[in-house]
């Protein structure tokens, strides 16, 4: 069991209700952690759901649902950003 940093942003923190916690987990990489969240039930069931646009990144760095995730890492989520 590893603890990560999560950390939402956006549309995503305010359906949470927070910009942050602490995750206990044993997912190896974001598609596991994503799925760890998602069996969590709502609110998370519905903003970080398959075939919903989320990014990721990790330590700062984008990444996608293959990233390897190590103890204490940091994980964001925040939905696409679009300029104008």
């Amino acid at each position: 069991m590893k603890t990560l940093q999560l950390r939402y942003f956006a549309s995503i923190r305010e359906a949470i209700g927070s910009g942050s916690e602490a995750f206990a987990t044993e997912a190896t990489t974001v598609a596991e952690l994503r799925e760890a969240l998602l069996a969590r039930g709502e609110p998370y069931a519905s903003c970080l759901a398959r075939g919903r646009a989320v990014r990721t990144a990790v330590n700062q760095v984008l990444s996608d649902d293959s990233a390897v995730l190590e103890a204490g890492a940091e994980v964001a989520f925040f939905p696409p950003v679009t300029g104008g």
